[in-house]
């Protein structure tokens, strides 16, 4: 058991494991998590969250924040319950990726909306870190005498929303760094650029950027490449554009993105913007590419740090793609 305290509010966190209803738990908040990824593009800058409404052993409603000052998850489920399963609603589990809110923003709170539609039982995957929420809603919650149980796939829920989690309990946005390189070690052929992605693997690029809220390049590469760093191969928003000067440190640009609201970065290059943060432990995750060419020389690519843990690669083509983590933050 673990306890989430926040200015005397004080979390029992009970994951629920094993046979029975732990089964049943878990296998609805992963319907919870799958649900909540359909808002990735179009929800920010709130967070991913999905909701499910279990009666009798089926689902009889559910629902996900579809967009920022819309409806939230809970209010979608509920509506989404036909006339003929409301009876049913007092025997029954909404289960919820993330804390219901508890306070009055552009929506009202749904803790107020689940104690009113009267459900026996909440599940929730994890706390809200966000300062109006932290437990209230799970207070309020078992205040008005319904059950709740925090913790049901609680990694995988916080990791659903890790760069929300990072921008509201590390004050700064979550930080990728990316960059690719030759199979001897190098970012560019002698100082001049070099095509080392592939038209599908820079898709995916594309791709990424539309996930994240901003992307930044050193003034070098700004200056001798002149990437437009938006989204054109892939449907979605492009990333709000961040130059880093000589005469402007990792950790003070961060902070003004903290300021802005960028609640995810992604660091494109180049080989000293990438070390710089990399110097710092600005970072939360690597991707690097690496294509089977050598040049022979020119900028190196950056050393990986001694944190970076290698959590997956994919082939693409003679190319591969490598994802590292920090070991310390997730062991």
């Amino acid at each position: 058991m673990v306890k989430e305290t926040n200015q005397n509010i004080s979390i029992s966190s009970t994951p629920s494991l094993g046979g029975g209803r732990g089964e049943a738990d878990a296998l609805y908040m992963r319907r919870c998590i799958q649900l909540a990824r359909s808002g990735l593009l179009t929800c920010r800058p709130n967070p991913m969250v999905g909701a499910v409404i279990v009666a009798r052993g089926r689902i009889i409603g559910e629902g996900y924040h579809i967009r920022a000052g819309e409806g939230h998850a809970e209010v979608n489920a509920f509506a989404s319950v036909c006339p003929e399963d409301e009876p049913l609603l007092s025997e029954a589990t909404i289960y919820v990726s993330l804390e219901p809110c508890a306070h009055y923003g552009k929506t009202p709170p749904c803790a107020e909306l689940i104690i009113r539609r009267g459900v026996r039982r909440v599940v929730v995957g994890c706390v809200d870190p966000f300062a109006r929420v932290q437990g209230r809603g799970i207070q309020m919650i078992r205040e008005a005498g319904i059950e709740v149980t925090v913790g049901v796939l609680e990694e995988e829920c916080r990791a659903l929303n890790k760069r929300f989690f990072t921008y509201h309990e590390k004050h700064r946005p979550y930080i990728l760094l990316k960059w690719a390189q030759t199979a001897d070690g190098f970012i560019d052929d002698h100082g001049h650029a070099l095509a080392i992605s592939t038209p599908y693997t820079q898709m995916l690029v594309h791709q990424l950027r539309a996930e994240y809220d901003a992307i930044l390049v050193g003034r070098v590469t700004d200056e001798r490449e002149h990437p437009r760093l938006n989204v054109r191969l892939w449907s979605g928003p492009s990333p709000r554009r961040y130059v880093l000067s000589h005469a402007t440190t990792p950790s003070a640009l961060i902070a003004q993105m903290y300021a802005d609201g960028m609640q995810s970065l992604i660091v494109e290059g180049g080989g000293q913007t990438l070390r710089s943060f990399i110097d710092a432990g600005l970072w939360d995750e690597i991707r690097v590419e690496t294509s089977p060419q050598t040049v022979g020389g020119g900028t190196p690519a950056p050393q990986l740090p001694e944190a970076s843990h290698l959590v997956g690669q994919e082939e693409y083509g003679q190319n591969v793609v490598r994802w590292y983590n920090d070991k310390k933050r997730f062991a």
